[in-house]
């Protein structure tokens, strides 16, 4: 008997409970990832979201309960057969020092590797892919220590795209990233869902951006999900002042027509006439 729940959604957890040593993060937590959706986990630093996603890739053991990818627990599957299926940029990467971003992006094939399946041609056309998605193929024979924040983190990206799984997990990917390069990476990652069906899951700290890009969003507060569903649903006053601890109004954007929040701040508030 198949033990999944929602047997429809490919990713998700039941009961979730993931600690750090004996200090409990995410307690009994449900969540079922929509496929072939943007789900963008928002909340306070601390509040568990980049536990969550460890969690649900399979890089932190839970306490109690079951990640399913596929409808079988992913800790019963094996290393190579996950990270077939899901690719996973955490939050601070390291590399080894001296290599180059070709060299990264290669590591992102290492799970298409074996002894009777060595390098092919199509490992280097997603190689290649990879590098002229993130517009890094410029800087492919550039060591990554020579390369700016915001271009080490495109060149993270393009080795989790290599990879070339169904499901992206990506913790702030536009971290360190200035204005303009956080909109391409979001507008790179919006286009890989619309064109492809990737299922894409990420933590963002711009409400905004959440709303913009975001076709699900999951707000998290002290460990557990407060609400979820559409940003229409999510984003609201309340929600900003319960999880976030801040006033705000919530207006149509003039743009994308999604909610947007504008944060009232005690100076702001004491200029209203």
């Amino acid at each position: 008997m198949n033990s999944n729940p929602h047997p429809m959604q490919r990713l998700q957890a039941r009961q979730l409970v993931l600690a750090y040593d004996r200090v409990t993060v995410l307690d009994k937590l449900n969540l079922a990832i929509p496929n072939s959706k943007i789900t963008i986990l928002v909340g306070p630093n601390g509040c568990g979201k980049s536990t969550l996603l460890r969690g649900l890739a399979r890089l932190l053991k839970p306490r109690q309960g079951q990640v399913y990818l596929d409808g079988k627990s992913i800790f019963k599957l094996s290393t190579k057969a996950v990270a077939k299926q899901l690719g996973i940029l955490p939050q601070g990467p390291a590399a080894a020092e001296g290599l180059t971003v070709r060299e990264l992006v290669t590591q992102g094939r290492y799970p298409h590797q074996s002894w009777l399946q060595q390098w092919s041609k199509e490992d280097e056309r997603q190689v290649e892919r990879a590098l002229a998605i993130t517009a890094m193929q410029e800087f492919a024979d550039r060591s990554l220590e020579t390369l700016s924040g915001g271009q080490r983190q495109r060149a993270w990206i393009a080795m989790t795209l290599a990879q070339n799984t169904d499901i992206l997990l990506l913790d702030e990917p536009t971290t360190f990233l200035d204005l303009a390069h956080q909109i391409e990476v979001l507008d790179l990652l919006y286009d890989l869902n619309r064109q492809e069906q990737r299922t894409i899951v990420m933590v963002l700290h711009d409400l905004n951006q959440a709303c913009r890009y975001g076709d699900y969003l999951v707000a998290i507060r002290q460990g557990k999900i407060y609400t979820q569903g559409s940003p229409i649903q999510v984003m609201t006053e309340e929600m900003v002042q319960d999880v976030f601890g801040l006033n705000c109004c919530i207006i149509p954007d003039p743009i994308a027509g999604t909610p947007l929040c504008i944060p009232l701040g005690r100076n702001v508030l004491a200029r209203r006439p």
